[in-house]
């Protein structure tokens, strides 16, 4: 564990979908930001949805999770349409 601007950090590693890390490079080259800092603002986003989901539903952990995956699938849809 080390300190980064004020937050401990802990270095891991993961196997990602080869399309999403193409995402997550192409969103922190667009936005300026590292690979890692667009990452886990994903992550702190879809955990935060499904907590919000959780506690408004009174669903499981599995529910609100198939519940914000179709969230996310439908705002993908629509903004492919646009």
């Amino acid at each position: 564990m080390w300190q980064y601007g004020g937050m401990a950090k802990v270095k891991t590693t993961l196997s990602l979908d080869e399309h999403l890390m193409r995402h997550i490079r192409v969103r922190a080259a667009r936005t300026g930001r590292t690979q890692s800092d667009v990452l886990e603002e994903a992550l702190r986003e879809g955990l935060s949805l499904i907590d919000r989901i959780r506690s408004r539903n009174e669903a499981t952990e599995e529910e609100a999770l198939d519940l914000a995956s179709r969230a996310v699938h439908q705002t993908r849809s629509e903004g492919n349409a646009r």
